[in-house]
């Protein structure tokens, strides 16, 4: 059996792959254009990918591919429709990140609610050793503690993020789903969420219904001192609003880890937020502690095994 893995690149080489014996070829790719995908997929049995995009048009004309392998949790960049009518299976990586997510949502987070950036920023350019008193207060520090966190996804990830906010003393609040005829016991109605949130946690799948599930509507309800933490999907939030909600104010601030196009090209609208002091970003690496890629590999390759144990 041959194996392709398409954006091996998105894995630094310290994490190794070793997939099963029955699989006498592996080849690497360290990344993926869509032009390419087609010759490089088209003899191989299984492919593994992390991020490139697998069409109808590319697994169609790939006549051996047996299964493809997601390294993540999301599928959204396979066509599992095509797959279906074609007899892949497609398979992805569930709760590798139950630590590494949460704990990157929290460092986002206390560096908003501490200015942590700024003060930083200004011990470097060496404003501190002309500081009249023993400290400079130039910008905000605000504790946790006694704070509502409106968690919006309540799966594995949503549920670890309440754990560590009521280990800061915080109220969490789960929101029910959008549009919801009932609210289930535990959750608070979606509006009603918002309306309560000194802090909103996304934590759930980029899918049709939450394709900008917050927008301009949402952002009236929001609090104009609420932060709003994106460590999911980007397509979420719509983004131009979320623009539009820093510069009239609407919102205290915001720490992204994720956005609609990756890797972010310059004229991207989250691009011209990070010129605000209260808007964070990072590339797209909640995900990848060592431990959790350590993680996500072993069962990957578990189930790779599994896969072809079962289709001997």
């Amino acid at each position: 059996m041959k194996a392709v893995f398409l954006d091996r690149g998105t894995f630094p080489s310290s994490v190794r792959i070793e997939l099963p014996a029955q699989i006498t070829e592996m080849v690497e790719y360290q990344s993926t254009q869509p032009e390419q995908i087609a010759d490089r997929i088209r003899d191989a049995d299984i492919v593994l990918t992390n991020k490139v995009v697998l069409n109808a048009e590319s697994v169609r004309n790939a006549p051996t591919l047996k299964l493809i392998q997601v390294m993540a949790t999301g599928i959204n960049n396979i066509d599992t429709m095509a797959c279906k009518e074609q007899n892949i299976t497609v398979q992805n990586v569930e709760g590798y990140s139950v630590n590494s997510v949460p704990e990157h949502t929290f460092s986002m987070l206390l560096a908003l609610k501490r200015n942590l950036v700024s003060y930083v920023q200004d011990v470097k350019s060496g404003k501190w050793s002309s500081s009249e008193h023993f400290c400079f207060l130039d910008y905000p520090i605000q504790d946790l503690h006694s704070t509502n966190m409106v968690i919006i996804g309540g799966g594995s990830l949503g549920k670890r993020v309440a754990e560590i906010a009521e280990a800061f003393g915080m109220k969490v609040i789960f929101a029910e789903r959008k549009g919801a005829k009932e609210t289930r016991v535990g959750y608070v109605d979606f509006e009603n969420a918002l309306k309560m949130a000194d802090v909103i946690s996304i934590n759930c799948p980029l899918t049709e219904e939450t394709k900008n599930l917050i927008s301009d509507a949402e952002f009236a309800l929001m609090k104009s001192s609420a932060l709003l933490l994106n460590i999911s999907r980007g397509g979420i939030v719509d983004e131009h609003a979320l623009l539009k909600a820093f510069k009239q104010q609407a919102i205290s601030g915001a720490a992204f880890d994720v956005a609609t196009q990756e890797p972010m090209p310059l004229e991207h609208p989250l691009h011209q937020l990070t010129e605000y002091p209260n808007f964070l970003l990072t590339p797209h690496i909640a995900w990848a502690s060592h431990e959790a890629m350590e993680t996500l590999v072993r069962i990957a390759v578990q189930k790779i095994a599994a896969f072809v144990e079962a289709n001997k």
